[in-house]
């Protein structure tokens, strides 16, 4: 009787600590630049974009998860074409993994950056397509063009050819 009023109370007590510690948020790894200057982007952008068949309206959100690890972006939400885009520091430099429309998760890593644009490179180590024959997401440049403006500029390869590349200038929702 003892043993398992015993076990009962320990349970009950390491149960509360956990709640009261779950209202605490952890301390965020210090994240690279690149990581920290996209950090800015949270919130709602919308502007205009054009895949090959005209202009169409393009929203764009972001928002930190994980204890700000992860910065999650989403386009066309709520749309069969819903994608997602994750960004994160792996090794201590900003690399992103798509969620694309295509079936695929094409990663990338910074290629380079500067107070201006951070420039993706497609990363082949961490996923399993074959760049030479599966239509993907190769690379990206977000440039920063205010406080409020971003360009975006996707490199996209379809069956093995590079595509020309479609610049979208995004604003901020207020």
């Amino acid at each position: 009787m003892k043993t398992k009023l015993l076990s009962c109370c320990t349970t009950l007590f390491l149960a509360a600590a956990l709640c009261l510690r779950a209202g605490e948020a952890p301390k965020a790894k210090p994240g690279s630049p690149e990581f920290d200057r996209m950090k800015t982007l949270v919130g709602t952008w919308t502007g205009k974009t054009d895949m090959g068949s005209g202009p169409v309206d393009m929203t764009l959100r972001y928002r930190l998860l994980a204890a700000g690890s992860v910065l999650e972006e989403r386009v066309f939400e709520g749309t069969p074409n819903e994608m997602v885009t994750m960004y994160y520091d792996k090794d201590g430099k900003l690399a992103l993994t798509h969620y694309c429309m295509l079936g695929n998760r094409p990663a990338m890593n910074v290629k380079s950056a500067d107070a201006n644009s951070i420039t993706f490179d497609f990363d082949g180590s961490c996923c399993s397509i074959d760049p030479k024959k599966e239509s993907h997401m190769h690379g990206m440049v977000i440039r920063f063009d205010d406080a409020d403006t971003i360009t975006s500029s996707c490199k996209a390869v379809m069956e093995g050819k590079e595509m020309p590349d479609h610049a979208t200038t995004l604003k901020r929702v207020k």
